[in-house]
């Protein structure tokens, strides 16, 4: 009873503080999707990790930075993985380690907008593609099971509508348990002879403060999770997609994720094929004409004109956008002798007293970095409007 009342009373201090940022002029509502378990602003998920406790009371709590690997070589009771995320990369090898985890009567929860080709695969699943991006006015509404009455109950919100959805699945393994606003399955479930399970939910966004603070959609979080059975002995939190196999210190590896993609694996290998069979026909020593040495030459500008091109036409904004974020960082650094992180309480304070510029500018400047850091996808029109704020801060510092 303590724990429900605890939920409850977070709840109620919690949804204020919403409402008074949606409804003020004088208050921009914080819209950076995080799903950080220690967020409490509206995308975070402070709200569903805090409810564990409520919705499995005779479980332990803990938080899971290890691989699949290392969890299938545990021993003791049932465990039950959650993991709540933007994307869920994984390759092969953790893919067989997570069924093998599976197969021990352990379940597995992941709700993310994005799925590995390896694990889609491995599940004969195929998604609709891309996650659908809908306007705040439109929302997002979702529908679930009931696991008792097998009713299905439907749950909306106001805020950031981005989910994905199944296009295909095999009836004969996969289980629908819930739905989008078009009908289409967002929640799907595979069952294990050994009592483990798999459940892959496409809307995360439905697991955020905002949406479970939002009238009684707590309800829609109980029942989702209520297809775990709540006589697991631990429930683990998983940050290992989020950060990583070693905790976030190693850099996304862009080889990995071609060989873990079938169409791009192939294409590489017949590309390094083509450039052997170049390299031994044009292996003979031949006479070259000698080069004509020219001046040196200042070639740092044409190098970052080359590198902007190169990501523009690539169109990875979101990449560009962590880039400029890091020069920003490295120039206040070196230049003002300031170490005070963007997320810090106080830099733009600190910033403005050190630059001269106005603390308005700055909030916003530091505040449109950070949220589009975190954001999954970045138009042109966003990452040119930074980059007019950057070379006008630049300028007046």
């Amino acid at each position: 009873m303590r724990k429900s009342y605890r939920i409850i009373w977070l709840m109620l201090f919690l949804l204020p503080m919403l409402s008074c940022n949606r409804g003020s002029g004088r208050k921009k509502l914080n819209d950076r999707i995080t799903f950080r378990r220690k967020d409490k602003i509206p995308y975070g998920t402070f709200v569903a990790y805090e409810s564990l406790q409520y919705l499995f009371p005779n479980a332990e709590i803990t938080i899971n930075k290890t691989n699949f690997a290392t969890l299938a070589q545990g021993e003791g009771g049932k465990k039950a993985l959650i993991f709540i995320g933007q994307s869920a990369t994984m390759d092969a090898s953790q893919v067989n380690a997570m069924l093998s985890f599976v197969g021990q009567g352990n379940h597995v929860f992941i709700s993310s907008f994005y799925f590995d080709d390896s694990l889609l695969h491995a599940l004969n699943l195929r998604t609709g593609g891309n996650a659908n991006v809908l306007t705040a006015e439109e929302g997002l509404r979702v529908s679930v099971l009931q696991p008792i009455t097998n009713d299905s109950l439907s749950f909306a919100y106001p805020g950031a509508a981005i989910d994905n959805y199944v296009d295909s699945l095999d009836p004969v393994y996969a289980t629908v348990l819930g739905r989008n606003e078009q009908g289409r399955p967002n929640l799907v479930k595979f069952s294990y002879k050994g009592g483990g399970s798999i459940l892959l939910h496409f809307a995360p966004m439905a697991f955020t403060n905002f949406f479970l603070l939002h009238k009684n959609n707590k309800a829609y979080y109980d029942n989702v999770l209520s297809y775990i059975p709540n006589n697991v002995n631990e429930v683990l939190w998983d940050e290992n997609f989020r950060y990583g196999d070693d905790g976030g210190k190693s850099s996304f590896s862009a080889l990995r994720y071609i060989l873990n993609s079938r169409p791009l694996a192939i294409s590489f290998w017949l590309l390094l094929g083509l450039l052997l069979i170049i390299y031994l026909i044009e292996s003979k020593r031949r006479q070259r004409i000698v080069p004509v040495i020219e001046g040196l030459r200042n070639n740092s500008l044409d190098f970052i004109t080359t590198i902007g091109r190169l990501y523009y036409q690539r169109r990875d904004n979101q990449n560009l956008v962590v880039k400029m974020a890091t020069h920003f960082q490295d120039h206040i650094r070196t230049k003002y002798n300031l170490s005070i992180h963007m997320t810090d309480e106080g830099f733009a304070d600190r910033l403005a007293y050190k630059t001269g510029i106005s603390k308005e500018f700055l909030s916003i400047l530091t505040e449109d970095l950070l949220r589009l850091q975190d954001s999954p996808a970045v138009s042109d029109e966003e990452l040119l409007t930074l980059n007019n704020k950057l070379e006008e801060f630049y300028k007046q510092g």
